[in-house]
């Protein structure tokens, strides 16, 4: 975590009730996050000058009342694990705000794409051929083509999701030219236990080499980070709202 950021999670339990400050927690800890954003963007090298970057927060098993203060301080672009959890918190909220964009950062199973394409905007994680045609069916079939990242192992380890490093090129033009996915960006979880910056820099590398123009990666303890290696999106979770409920 980087120093700026120590001391910004607080512990909104108190005798096993809810803090009366949770609302102010939130709302000062998106702020705080957003102009760390802020400066790290303008500090980031000049060949990314132009390139903005969004804020995705991780809203991913959070109480309502955390996601409705992030709403209310105009927070609108929104991280989800689960398909089901997602449908459950957001349909309703759809309809309140109209300007809302949900993105899938979590695994996908096939059985579940109907219901991601029609709730999502974002798909983050599309890690394989057979994942990759049930959603190119599935926007068809909808005629909703949403924008989508490839999820890519950067650290190769045999446990996470994504498509290995010397395997992305093919797989891309597969996801193109035979499925017309639109594959709009990479996105990677590097590995606890190594140096994120080498693994957002070798995703940087693969997306100019590939003619990729978005990259998801950096998470609350290294997004700032992440910036300074060309992130157009970060996943921020903890850093603004505290750590999750179990």
């Amino acid at each position: 975590m980087n120093k700026s950021q120590k001391g910004m999670n607080p512990n909104p339990v108190e005798n096993g009730q809810q803090s009366d400050s949770v609302p102010h927690d939130v709302a000062h800890q998106l702020a705080a996050v957003q102009s760390q954003i802020k400066t790290a963007t303008d500090q980031r090298p000049p060949r990314y000058a132009d390139e903005p970057v969004t804020l995705v927060a991780v809203s991913k098993r959070q109480p309502d009342d955390k996601i409705d203060t992030a709403l209310a301080a105009g927070q609108r672009v929104f991280g989800e694990n689960r398909v089901q959890e997602a449908s459950q918190r957001w349909a309703g909220r759809r309809t309140a705000y109209s300007d809302l964009t949900l993105h899938l950062i979590g695994p996908l199973t096939t059985n579940k794409d109907a219901e991601a394409v029609a709730l999502f905007d974002v798909i983050e994680v599309v890690d394989r051929e057979k994942l990759a045609r049930a959603l190119a069916k599935e926007m068809t079939r909808q005629n909703r083509f949403l924008p989508c990242y490839i999820q890519v192992n950067t650290g190769e380890e045999p446990q996470k999701s994504g498509i290995l490093p010397d395997q992305l090129e093919g797989f891309i033009k597969f996801c193109r030219d035979q499925l017309a996915l639109p594959i709009i960006g990479l996105m990677c979880i590097p590995p606890i236990d190594e140096e994120a910056a080498m693994h957002f820099a070798l995703l940087n590398r693969m997306a100019q080499r590939l003619n990729v123009p978005k990259l998801s990666m950096g998470m609350s303890g290294d997004y700032i980070e992440a910036i300074s290696f060309g992130a157009t999106s970060v996943r921020v979770g903890s850093a603004i709202f505290g750590t999750r409920e179990r």
